[in-house]
């Protein structure tokens, strides 16, 4: 059973309601508010005849959609605390701080993040390994941390949308029933320019921390902190090479990540003496010694799988708000309006990008919008003459591109847990993450970089 169009249109606007007010007003904890907003569904769902039956059993569904990247968030966890723990990402932080001009910091920055993503094909790996280290960088020489996680994640998710080793990529293209390649390059419209937006961002910012390096005395207090505390042998740059090298050859991520782990803690053992206990002891809670100066400490104590418990906390409280809609019929009732209403092609191709960027900040995760509403759009494209392409670009530029800006999504719980830094925080200086949405209703409405078929009615 599916609710009507008013009733489902009264739910979403509901518990878009809650969670906006509760956030945004109340500043309430964003897990409670999501919950809050779930119970509001199914309440109202039960009273106007939904079975509990059906809204537990895709409650559950989503669930198991979820617990690949739950599994992967407690990984890199345990991942952070290893890498830390062996000196590892100490290690990257040392050379960074001497190699890295701070004016030049933020672009290298995305750089290297893009070019690693590229090469391995995921953000959450470089996000966890790379991303981390240059956070603790940033903390050196005195960047604002939400500008360097403005730089990791525009570079982590360049790399994603355009890897062809990334899941995203695949997904989406094969959804839609296009080709990888020309999927690939049909997205080079509404990233390039983004992408290119954002590093032009990173190299103004920089101009205010030029020579910064040599009139920081943090710089001297964190390397000779680090030399103190670590045994920095150069063969500690062998985990984060080894889980880039897996990836690259397209290992399943989370054996990958075990690797990088079981790594981490044959090197802690031989080059920093830790004992058994103090292994599991970090891998679980974290890294945790003092080295009496606040900024290194800052830099060092992180990571543990207890520290992805409140991240995981908030993935299930998003299943809770987002599951019920869908059993509702609230998202088969938006599909059957833009086919009622669609009159040509750019109403249609507007209607699809703001229905798959609702759906997707309601549910935070691409693997659920674009398995879901991929095929059933698709044909759409087909109708107006538009190669379906057009439609697999939309679904990266509001799922992929848009993930780590989420708060309560997957991917966006990831990165502020992750880097430390709130979604709010670091959004202004990510760019790229939504300036794809922008140019893509730009495209739509003047016709350029849309791609039509003989037979286009567009």
């Amino acid at each position: 059973m599916n609710l009507s169009t008013w009733k489902a249109i009264l739910l979403l606007i509901l518990s878009f309601s809650v969670v906006l007010g509760g956030i945004l007003y109340l500043d309430a904890p964003t897990t409670i508010v999501l919950i809050t907003a779930g119970v509001v569904v199914i309440i109202l769902s039960l009273i106007w005849g939904i079975k509990w039956k059906n809204i537990e059993e895709d409650l559950i569904e989503t669930l198991k959609s979820m617990l690949p990247p739950i599994l992967i968030l407690l990984a890199v966890g345990m991942l952070i605390g290893a890498w830390m723990m062996s000196g590892t990402i100490p290690l990257i932080v040392y050379y960074g701080l001497k190699s890295i001009d701070p004016s030049l910091f933020l672009l290298i920055t995305a750089i290297i993040c893009s070019v690693m993503s590229i090469m391995a094909g995921t953000s959450w790996g470089t996000i966890g390994t790379v991303g981390v280290a240059l956070m603790g960088v940033s903390i050196g020489l005195d960047v604002p941390l939400h500008y360097t996680a403005g730089a990791i994640v525009v570079g982590a998710f360049f790399g994603d949308k355009l890897s062809p080793l990334s899941d995203t990529t695949i997904m989406a293209p094969a959804m839609a029933g296009v080709r990888l390649v020309d999927h690939i390059k049909h997205m080079l419209w509404t990233t390039i320019p983004g992408y290119v937006i954002s590093l032009i961002l990173y190299f103004i910012l920089g101009f205010q921390f030029d020579g910064q390096i040599e009139n920081s005395e943090n710089v001297e207090l964190i390397l000779s902190t680090l030399n103190e505390n670590f045994n920095l042998n150069p063969l500690l740059i062998f985990p984060p090479i080894l889980v880039l090298v897996l990836i690259y050859f397209k290992k399943p991520t989370l054996p990958v990540f075990g690797v990088g782990i079981i790594a981490g803690v044959l090197l802690a053992i031989i080059f920093q003496g830790r004992e058994l206990l103090e292994v599991f002891t970090v891998l679980d809670g974290g890294y945790t010694d003092v080295t009496d100066v606040p900024i290194v400490d800052e830099i060092l104590q992180r990571g543990g799988l207890s520290s992805m418990l409140g991240t995981v906390a908030l993935l299930i409280s998003a299943a809770i708000f987002g599951s019920p809609l869908k059993t509702a019929g609230v998202i088969q009732v938006l599909l059957d309006k833009i086919v009622e209403f669609a009159k040509n092609g750019k109403a249609m191709m507007t209607s699809s990008l703001t229905l798959h960027g609702i759906l997707f900040t309601i549910t935070g995760s691409y693997y659920v919008t674009y398995a879901v509403i991929g095929p059933i759009i698709s044909p759409l494209y087909d109708k107006f003459g538009l190669q379906r392409k057009n439609w697999s670009r939309t679904m990266e530029d509001t799922g992929t591109a848009l993930s780590p800006i989420i708060p309560w999504g997957v991917t966006g719980a990831f990165v502020a847990d992750t880097l430390q830094v709130s979604t709010g925080e670091f959004f202004l200086y990510a760019p790229m993450t939504y300036l794809g949405i922008i140019f893509a209703l730009i495209y739509i409405f003047s016709g350029i970089g849309i791609s039509k078929t003989k037979h286009s009615v567009a």
